[in-house]
């Protein structure tokens, strides 16, 4: 079986894409990255996310650019810590863009 990591159905969360296994919506991982939530923090605050469903939710916002804009920097990455490179080891290669789901914090 293959998991569809961010869904949108309109009986769930007001058809706001979510993130699989969770009741936490693409907009409220946003807003928590951009508060400086690093994933360890995440998920030890919502144990039922899973570090893949994270990255497919910062994949997922830059394909949609346009209805998350306000989460991404003038560089084009995303607003906050991402994924360190040990973090995102393993995860298949379209969820380790760089800037969007892997970040060096400063």
């Amino acid at each position: 079986m293959t998991i569809k990591w961010v869904q949108a159905d309109p009986l769930v969360m007001n058809g706001e894409p979510f993130c699989y296994g969770s009741r936490l919506t693409v907009r409220q991982l946003l807003e928590l990255r951009r508060n400086g939530h690093t994933l360890t923090e995440l998920i030890k605050d919502h144990p039922e996310l899973k570090r893949m469903g994270v990255a497919a939710a910062y994949t997922y916002a830059a394909e949609h650019r346009d209805r998350y804009a306000e989460f991404f920097e003038p560089d084009g990455s995303l607003a906050g810590p991402g994924l360190s490179d040990a973090e995102a080891t393993g995860l298949p290669e379209t969820y380790r863009a760089t800037g969007i789901v892997v970040k060096s914090r400063a």
